[in-house]
Order: structure tokens, then sequence, then C-alpha cells
């Protein structure tokens, strides 16, 4: 088992120019990895403390910002503000993951795997099946 868990917490911003301005502030980060994913109607700003090099170790910031007015991130905002949205951990083997929640009784979001923002298959677990909080699970690379 690998030991990092936490991948990065994903926090839902009305304007990402601003909210990366303050992060950038915040971390030291001054190039976040920054991309649009057209399927799920968004563009994000990954932060990685401003370590070189860094990108795909634990604890990153994922800043996302709807690029469409019916995103899921649009509706997010729109009910509940901006602030923090999920947090993403990392599994080995994201298909055993899902049956192994499908098998427990867990509400998915993504029945299969997709691809996310940085080229990884990922799936998200709905807040009822993971104790009120939008999980997200990113297959390690």
């Amino acid at each position: 088992m690998a030991s990092e868990m936490i991948s990065h917490v994903g926090i839902a911003v009305a304007d990402l120019d601003t909210a990366m301005a303050r992060y950038v502030m915040l971390t030291g980060d001054d190039a976040p990895f920054i991309v649009e994913v057209p399927d799920q109607k968004v563009k994000v700003a990954i932060f990685s403390g401003g370590k070189v090099g860094a990108g795909h170790g634990g604890g990153r910031i994922e800043l996302v910002a709807a690029t469409s007015d019916d995103s899921p991130i649009a509706k997010y905002l729109a009910k509940r503000g901006e602030g923090l949205h999920h947090i993403c951990i990392y599994v080995d083997d994201i298909e055993r993951k899902l049956d192994e929640l499908r098998a427990a009784g867990a509400r998915l979001i993504d029945e299969t795997p997709r691809i996310g923002a940085e080229g990884h298959r990922i799936a998200f677990v709905h807040p009822a099946g993971s104790h009120g909080v939008l999980l997200e699970l990113e297959e390690r690379g």
C-alpha cells in the first residue's frame, strides 16, 4: 500500500483568476498547473506548494471553476457558494474500488472511471456513499 492517501482537496471558486492570485500568495506556487476539462465543463488550477517537479504528490490544492452555466460546479456554486467541494484520494485499482463500494451499497456518481484534469482515471463517490463528503477517487498513474 502506498504511503500517500490524499491526492488533493478541491475548492469550488466563482472566478478562477481571482482565486489563483490568492492561492499563489498562500502557497508560494506561482506556476500552478492549469487545464480545462471540457467534458466536466470546468477549468482547474492545481497548486503543489511551489515545489519544483511536484504535481503528483499528495496534499495539493485544486481550484475548480465552471466554464458553462450548466456545469455541475456552476450549480454547486449557485446552491452553496465557494468553498470546499471534494477530497480526492488515491486508489491503486479504481475499477476494483468501485466494485467494492458498489457491493457495500455506496452510492456512486461515476459507475465507471473517466479521465480527470491530469489525465488519470477518476471516479466520484456521492456524499451519501462517503459520510457526507463528495469523494473523488484517483487511480495512481
